[in-house]
């Protein structure tokens, strides 16, 4: 009995079975198999970027900090900062083929060769796509100095003009006005040839063994008066062939100028400048004023006791003055267009242009950070930080040039001697063979011509044939 019953639940169980596999096949002939979930995508790999700077170590750590916070946003990039000493050096990389970051600063008196060899493409319509209204918020000499061809070749970054940096205890302008000297008024934009003049002689003190002033005797150095006594250092401001001191106009300019830096009681002799940078001796108290640039401000600020200011370069007819713009550029042979546009929209930023600023070494292209407490900070030294702002309205951009360095080797020695060679100065002589120095760099297949003994220009008379 027992064996029947258990033979029963075993057919039992066996039928049940059979009876639920033949109901789960004729249900599964009646429809189609359900899809499984979509595959998950592996994650992409950000496009690796570069950032190329320059600068000192505290500015190129702004950088740094900037890129990490663009870093933990961006889903798309990762970007890295390489940096160099100064813009020379960024500049060597570049020619030598060592260097080719993505998106990176770059001087305005390169432009002409970052074109030429490829290292960059215009912006204008990658910022179109972006929304960037640049217009407004940027000054038209900022835009159009980083423009060829009618296309916004790389993004105004920086634009710091040349200023007169003044020691506050030896160029004591309350003293001086007390005195009944030519003293510009506190909050003047303007700063007279004659006041240069009386305060140079004021912050003279041989006691002290403190000199008035240093110009460097140079042709960037010298040129913003030029400029301002209604000379030309370029006969041609587009396509240039030759400077242009020997000019009535500029050699007039000279002639008043060298006036007051040919004063060797005046100014630092060679003997100082053996021991010490112009820098250094400002740093020491024992130099009045020098001419410089913004990133001269955080080293200055870190000197104990130093207290400064800053002036407009000198006025001989009407302000002006020279300066160092700088862009950012987008290298076309780039991993990704996209990303490195993404990164250069980031840059100009109002936030992230105003962290630079705060560095203390930048003069932003962006007027609305140049207005801003980012940039003046007015509890920090100078206290007249407004004129580097004001003073970029009076800058004169030179011609677009790849041969600046070549340029400046071959003429900024002789136009040193005019400045430091003691005697009678033949201003006329020593100016003519300066641009006929620089015509050899700048048109020097005009030079050959007219050097040539059948040119009708030539001195020399053609051979006689017997």
């Amino acid at each position: 009995m027992r064996r029947r019953a258990r033979r029963g639940v075993a057919t039992t169980v066996a039928l049940l079975t059979l009876a639920l596999v033949v109901t789960a096949c004729d249900s599964d002939a009646g429809r189609e198999t359900l899809p499984g979930p979509d595959p998950v995508p592996a994650p992409q790999a950000k496009v690796e970027l570069t950032l190329g700077v320059w600068g000192k170590d505290a500015e190129v750590a702004g950088y740094e900090k900037v890129v990490e916070a663009f870093n933990e946003t961006s889903g798309e990039s990762t970007v890295t900062v390489e940096s160099w000493s100064d813009r020379d050096a960024l500049d060597d990389a570049l020619r030598a083929g060592e260097a080719s970051p993505d998106v990176f600063l770059a001087s305005r008196r390169d432009l002409t060769f970052l074109r030429s060899e490829g290292y960059s493409t215009p912006v204008d319509e990658l910022l179109d796509e972006r929304s960037v209204e640049f217009g407004d918020g940027y000054s038209r000499d900022a835009l159009e100095a980083f423009s060829a061809d009618t296309r916004l070749q790389c993004m105004p970054f920086g634009v710091s003009p040349m200023v007169i940096y003044r020691n506050t205890a030896l160029v004591d302008l309350e003293r001086m006005g007390e005195r009944g000297l030519d003293v510009p008024s506190p909050d003047s934009s303007r700063f007279t040839f004659d006041e240069f003049r009386a305060a140079a002689e004021f912050a003279t003190k041989p006691r002290k063994r403190s000199k008035g002033v240093y110009i460097e005797p140079s042709l960037r150095g010298l040129a913003p008066f030029v400029y301002s006594g209604g000379g030309e250092v370029f006969d041609d401001e587009s396509a240039p062939t030759s400077l242009n001191l020997s000019s009535d106009e500029s050699r007039d300019a000279l002639e008043r100028t060298l006036e007051l830096l040919r004063r060797s009681n005046l100014t630092l002799s060679e003997e100082q400048l053996a021991k010490a940078t112009p820098l250094e001796w400002f740093e020491r108290g024992r130099l009045g004023m020098m001419a410089g640039y913004r990133d001269l401000v955080p080293e200055l600020r870190a000197v104990a006791g130093l207290d400064f200011d800053v002036l407009p370069m000198p006025t001989l007819d009407s302000p002006a003055t020279i300066g160092d713009l700088t862009g950012l550029c987008l290298n076309p042979a780039t991993e990704s267009i996209t990303e490195s546009a993404d990164l250069l929209v980031h840059m100009i930023s109002d936030e992230v242009v105003g962290e630079l600023t705060r560095t203390g070494y930048l003069v932003p292209a962006n007027q609305q950070v140049a207005l801003a407490e980012d940039f003046t900070q007015p509890a920090l030294q100078p206290r007249r930080a407004d004129l580097f702002t004001s003073s970029v309205r009076s800058m004169r951009v030179p011609p677009l040039l790849d041969a600046w360095t070549q340029l400046q080797a071959l003429v900024d020695d002789p136009i040193a001697k005019l400045v430091t060679t003691p005697g009678v100065l033949d201003l006329e002589t020593a100016t003519e063979l300066i641009d006929l120095l620089s015509r050899t760099v700048l048109s020097p297949e005009e030079l050959e011509e007219s050097d040539s003994p059948d040119s009708p220009d030539s001195t020399g008379a053609p051979e006689q044939q017997g």
